[in-house]
């Protein structure tokens, strides 16, 4: 993941599949038959080695390595670490990746290997099971959606969506938002002014979260519902002076000026949502669907718990995917065919139906959305919600030019000065697009 933002960490540390064992002991009868690319048929027990780069919990590696009859080397997420060895050719098997974001520029780049063909012979991972949002990995010619596949998603949340605390709520003596309607976004903030609660000036309660996972990808999902597109059509420019995307920039510096929730003027202390939320410190989450899978972990909390529809800054109303986060295997791997029965256990076998059954986000493969949970109260409305949903879902095409924490940096470099010296919507979006533009010029300039 390469998004340095509070809420990209807030996904890292939800994501404990502590269902990801169950079945391991059956799963291991099958690691005979494991071929470990060397072409000799079998793997011998320890005789391959796995190098996956992704966060400590994404899976149990003790059930893997039974699993799969293997030996797996872990390395956290590190973008860095990640380009470095990507470059010098001795990438890991398997890299933790947002799909979303991160596939135009990888590819473009000829970094990833060509999935189709494990795909075709697969009778786990069938392309007819596929979940749509799986098309954010594929990337062609310049397009994001169509072509060979490079990855898979684990699962995907529409994420802009928002849960929210009905005791806050009543206790604010506020009627709850509409389960099919989408609120506007004037109406969302002015909701968020309502709920925050200050002492002495300062937040003890915050109104809201609207930054989700990431600046510039809420504020594509804004100007997206604006009618307009922040990248140009050839994705290798920006304009935040566009009319659609100004009314973006200034809803957020509206937001952020408030200070009714977290920003990048001022970050959450917690450093992610759950801990915020959990204790009654936070009335509205902009998390997705899978933020009921940490909210399951609290009966008190999953209680007053509901999921609302994404707010909407104008008529066209779009509801996006930012991350359809999984992994990919770079196309200069040593052991591909070993990442691939990777790929099966992980998105097919007992981690997915772990995943599915927990509510951490919607199943990528059809076959496994009946497993998504509705037995309590709150999981039976989420599920509700996020079903009608489905209609309104967006895929935004990203640049190949630009990696995210590039372009949140620039926000990251450019609006807490910008606030505190109470600059128009007009001069921050001229910066914005000098900054950004350069950075995507140099990108640009790198694929000739």
């Amino acid at each position: 993941m390469t998004i340095p933002t509070a809420g990209s960490l807030d996904r890292r540390r939800f994501l404990t599949y502590s269902g990801a064992a169950l079945g391991a002991a059956a799963l291991s009868g099958c690691a005979a038959s494991v071929d470990d690319g060397s072409g000799g048929g079998g793997a011998r027990s320890g005789s391959t080695t796995l190098t996956v780069m992704c966060e400590k919990d994404d899976f149990d590696i003790k059930a893997a390595q039974e699993a799969l009859g293997v030996k797996i080397t872990y390395l956290k997420s590190d973008p860095t670490k990640l380009n470095a060895m990507l470059a010098s050719k001795t990438p890991p098997d398997l890299v933790r990746g947002l799909g979303a974001v991160e596939t135009p520029y990888f590819a473009a780049r000829k970094l990833m290997t060509d999935l189709d063909p494990y795909f075709a012979k697969s009778t786990v991972l069938k392309p007819s099971d596929l979940d749509p949002v799986n098309d954010l990995w594929r990337y062609e010619g310049g397009k994001q959606g169509t072509g060979p596949r490079y990855g898979m998603a684990k699962d995907f949340s529409q994420d802009q969506m928002f849960w929210y605390r009905t005791d806050l709520f009543e206790a604010a003596k506020l009627d709850l938002p509409s389960e099919t309607e989408a609120l506007s976004r004037d109406e969302w903030l002015d909701l968020g002014k309502r709920l925050v609660k200050r002492r002495l000036g300062k937040v003890k309660v915050y109104g809201m979260n609207a930054t989700g996972l990431g600046y510039f990808t809420q504020m594509m999902g804004m100007t997206a519902s604006a009618g307009g597109s922040l990248f140009a059509e050839d994705l290798a420019s920006v304009d935040f002076s566009s009319p659609e995307a100004l009314k973006a920039l200034q809803w957020y510096l509206d937001y952020t000026k408030a200070d009714i929730g977290p920003s990048v003027v001022n970050p959450n202390p917690d450093g992610w949502d759950w801990p915020t939320y959990q204790a009654g410190r936070m009335a509205m989450a902009c998390d997705g669907y899978w933020f009921g899978g940490a909210i399951a972990g609290d009966p008190k909390v999953a209680e007053v718990s509901r999921l609302a529809p994404a707010p909407q800054l104008g008529s066209d109303r779009v509801s996006p995917c930012f991350g359809a986060t999984g992994f990919w295997i770079p196309r200069d791997a040593k052991n591909k065919d070993a990442a691939w029965k990777f790929f099966e256990w992980f998105f097919g076998g007992a981690p997915a139906q772990a995943r599915a059954a927990g509510g951490w986000g919607i199943p990528t493969l059809k076959s496994l959305r009946s497993k998504m949970p509705q037995e309590k109260p709150y999981q039976k409305q989420a599920f509700k919600v996020q079903e009608q949903e489905l209609a309104h879902f967006s895929a935004l095409t990203f640049t190949p030019y630009a990696q995210i924490s590039s372009l949140d940096g620039v926000i990251s470099k450019v609006l807490p000065g910008a606030v505190k010296s109470g600059h128009s919507a007009g001069k921050v979006a001229d910066q914005l697009n000098k900054q950004m533009n350069d950075v995507l010029a140099q990108g640009k300039d790198v694929l000739g």
